[in-house]
């Protein structure tokens, strides 16, 4: 690393609670030479609160090469960036990962300032286990991709960790259910560090219609977590059992599939269907 290069710090700030910012985090914005900023107006209260007054350039999803260009040039040329995201850690479902990448490769120096991470602290209060895990963001935002992206996730013995929009978490939900089973525990983790915090442990089923029942859960941030499959190994089926099912998979859908498997080799039905998911 060059030594007249300058430094990029990526700094968490927080998601909710103001008390939440960590001391290392403001005595970084404090002194750069320029803060990155996912919305700039939405960094203002932030600055205000802490006394910040560094200058402030926005810089997110739809942040062209010329933008990125501007902020390598500030470092190439010895300055201090912070690049910081609207709340919790940057990179985090949020942009930076291009400026990051290029940062790195051009010899600058990038240190992380961690602090608050929402679905990191929604998995630690969930009640859900926490020592294997996947996050995965946010789901694609039409039903049809959603569901295969929930089907490729059926098998996964993992603690899955999803971000969802309040005007979308229901139909989710009900996704959820019709991929993972009804009797899945769930977690909805809503305005984490906020003044309306909500935590709910549910089965799948329960979980949906409990949010579809109150639309004050369909409001702010959301993490939605779920308990990972019981199921240890992807393939439980005998050869014979797996090539009746691939035969009639290529002719009927997977729930008539397996009734008609299980009829002829007498594996569970669900032992069957659970093995077809994994096959999309």
């Amino acid at each position: 690393m060059g030594p007249d290069l300058g430094l990029l710090y990526i700094v968490a700030t927080p998601i909710g609670n103001l008390a939440d910012m960590v001391p290392r985090a403001v005595e970084v914005l404090q002194c750069a030479d320029l803060v990155a900023a996912e919305d700039t107006r939405h960094s203002q209260r932030l600055f205000s609160h802490f006394d910040i007054d560094s200058p402030l350039m926005a810089y997110h999803d739809h942040t062209d090469a010329k933008r990125t260009g501007q902020i390598l040039q500030r470092l190439e040329q010895g300055q201090t960036v912070a690049l910081i995201s609207d709340a919790g850690t940057p990179l985090i479902s949020d942009p930076g990962y291009r400026l990051v990448r290029t940062a790195r490769e051009r010899g600058i120096r990038v240190v992380p300032i961690p602090g608050a991470c929402a679905f990191i602290a929604a998995l630690s209060a969930a009640g859900l286990p926490s020592n294997r895990f996947s996050f995965e963001g946010f789901l694609p935002a039409k039903g049809g991709a959603r569901e295969r992206a929930l089907r490729a996730l059926a098998g996964d013995t993992r603690t899955l960790v999803f971000y969802e929009a309040p005007h979308r978490v229901a139909d989710t939900l009900d996704a959820m259910v019709a991929v993972f089973g009804g009797e899945r525990e769930a977690v909805i983790a809503r305005e984490v560090s906020k003044a309306f915090e909500t935590f709910q442990l549910m089965p799948l089923r329960e979980l949906a219609g409990w949010v579809r029942a109150d639309s004050n859960q369909q409001r702010g941030e959301i993490v939605l977590l779920v308990r990972g499959t019981e199921r240890r190994r992807e393939s439980v089926l005998d050869g014979e059992s797996q090539r009746v099912m691939s035969l009639l998979l290529a002719e009927l859908p997977p729930k008539k599939a397996a009734a008609v498997t299980a009829e002829i080799t007498g594996v569970p039905k669900k032992v069957l269907y659970n093995w077809s998911l994994l096959q999309k």
